[in-house]
């Protein structure tokens, strides 16, 4: 599967739009950009981690495994305190693993990877002591489940779109 050279691509975990209520309504509130460009997410592996996209989608498509289930912890700051995350718990066996089998004869040892959820992104937008309080406030959700991989494309500064998607069993 080739890709043209200005596209970005990545695998990601989209929080379910049942779930994703109050992460959509702080995400729009405070970080429109971001907002219009990707769906709640948290990423599974980064472009540069994708280079063996063939083999990668073949890892995909023989994935035997239940939904992922991530546990979240409460909002932080990033970045100096210009972003805002969700981010999950320590520790989770089961993203880290998720990733290995993904990753499986590409890269033997992937870095590690916090999962998390952008609420606000440094990029686009900038978090001030008031908003951070604001959204520190708000009831996010403690555990989210994830039924699906997807293979997702950015050209240039538009909107995210979907290549291809694989079902948990």
């Amino acid at each position: 599967m080739r890709l043209a050279p200005k596209k970005r691509i990545q695998l990601t975990l989209f929080v379910s739009e049942s779930d994703s209520e109050t992460i959509e309504h702080i995400r729009k509130k405070f970080n429109t950009k971001q907002f219009e460009l990707i769906k709640s997410h948290v990423t599974l592996c980064r472009e540069e981690e994708l280079e063996n996209l063939a083999r990668i989608v073949e890892n995909l498509n023989q994935l035997k495994s239940s939904p992922i289930v991530i546990p979240f912890e409460k909002v932080k700051r990033f970045s100096e305190g210009k972003g805002v995350l969700l981010p999950a718990k320590k520790g989770n066996v089961d993203f880290d693993n998720l990733r290995h089998t993904v990753l499986k004869g590409i890269i033997d040892n992937p870095k590690k990877q916090e999962a998390h959820i952008t609420l606000m992104h440094p990029r686009n937008s900038t978090c001030t002591d008031i908003l951070f309080e604001t959204i520190q406030n708000v009831s996010f959700p403690k555990i989210l489940t994830f039924n699906k991989i997807t293979l997702i494309a950015q050209e240039m500064d538009e909107p995210w779109s979907i290549i291809k998607e694989f079902k948990f069993y």
